[in-house]
């Protein structure tokens, strides 16, 4: 272990949060470094990456539903879990290999969220991916742990924290003191469920097709989960499903809060289910210190009033959502061996 400590000085060891929308690492002293798609483009037919594996993250993104015929844009994560090992593998690689840059003679050690309801295989295939990219030690975290610990709250202290991380594929909620989840919930409904209501709502409402970077626009410029004191309204665009021919259509922020009820009204729903699992005493100490939201699904107009209406506790959004989880794996990596004997973690010597 003290060689390992050393061999630490000499590589740049990271927290990555391996998401299904966006990859963000976070290395000691340095905070985020690296925050891109996880988006990956190869060769159609094959897991081949294009360009020795620099059409990776923002660059394979802007290829999305853009692409010719021998070219596909994927995204390899879905869920919060990986859909193809190969593909991960070579994303992970290409990132860490960004991060760590050439001149280093060692290769990192690596802290990974992952989501808290994944299967143990789901686990191994994470595991052995950040393996096969590079890594020279693999640690596992839940992601509400490090959303937590990333949020700033006391996780290690004996009263009860509130976490709901709403995330691109999945949406962690969990209650934890002293250094362990007490109860936890996974729903695989987050962000990616926003955007396919919302493509489902034009096809259905305007029988227009539109791509996922265009609802994804849409969710962040006019969506809510509570009536706005303004309603807003968005030019939308995209292709005629009779003509086939590219339309335009004028979208209210009213029409894609109903379209987004259905997947806000599950998340709210695994909240209240948490709570209902929860012991007395940590339920007493829940009505003072409240739930933090995290995720980019936290940004969400009026989801956090949603929640503290239907709770009755109070709810905060975290400072800087989209990075708690990030932050969280570089903070348990700076107190790794604190940790780990508190917290039932995977790593590549446990």
């Amino acid at each position: 272990m003290i060689f390992d400590k050393l061999l630490s000085w000499f590589s740049v060891d990271m927290g990555i949060d391996l998401g299904t929308c966006n990859t963000l690492v976070c290395v000691r002293g340095e905070g985020i470094v690296l925050n891109e798609p996880s988006v990956v483009a190869v060769r159609k037919g094959t897991n081949q990456v294009l360009l020795n594996g620099t059409a990776v993250g923002t660059k394979a993104k802007e290829m999305l539903g853009k692409t010719p015929g021998t070219i596909s844009a994927i995204r390899p994560m879905k869920d919060g879990v990986i859909s193809d090992f190969d593909v991960t593998e070579a994303m992970l690689a290409y990132f860490i290999r960004k991060v760590s840059g050439k001149s280093r003679l060692f290769a990192p050690r690596v802290v990974i969220a992952v989501p808290s309801g994944i299967t143990a295989v789901e686990r191994k295939a994470v595991f052995d991916s950040a393996a096969r990219a590079g890594a020279r030690k693999v640690y596992l975290i839940e992601e509400p742990m490090a959303a937590a610990m990333g949020a700033g709250l006391p996780v290690g202290e004996p009263t009860a924290s509130m976490i709901v991380d709403i995330g691109g594929g999945t949406t962690d909620v969990a209650i934890i003191s002293l250094g362990g989840m007490v109860t936890c919930e996974a729903l695989r409904v987050a962000g990616d469920e926003f955007d396919e209501a919302i493509i489902g709502h034009m096809k259905k409402n305007y029988g227009l097709t539109i791509g996922e970077q265009t609802a994804e626009r849409i969710k962040i410029e006019i969506g809510s989960a509570k009536k706005l004191d303004k309603e807003l309204t968005l030019d939308v665009r995209g292709r005629d499903m009779v003509s086939g021919l590219p339309r335009k259509v004028v979208v209210g922020s009213e029409e894609i809060r109903e379209a987004l009820l259905e997947p806000v009204s599950q998340i709210v729903e695994v909240v209240l289910h948490t709570l209902e699992n929860a012991e007395a005493e940590l339920s007493a100490d829940l009505v003072d210190n409240g739930i933090v939201l995290a995720g980019g699904g936290a940004l969400l107009r009026g989801i956090g009033d949603v929640i503290e209406e239907r709770t009755g506790l109070s709810v905060r959004i975290a400072d800087d959502p989209l990075t708690c989880v990030a932050r969280g794996t570089a903070i348990y990596l700076e107190n790794l061996e604190e940790w780990r004997a508190t917290m039932d973690s995977d790593s590549d010597d446990s």
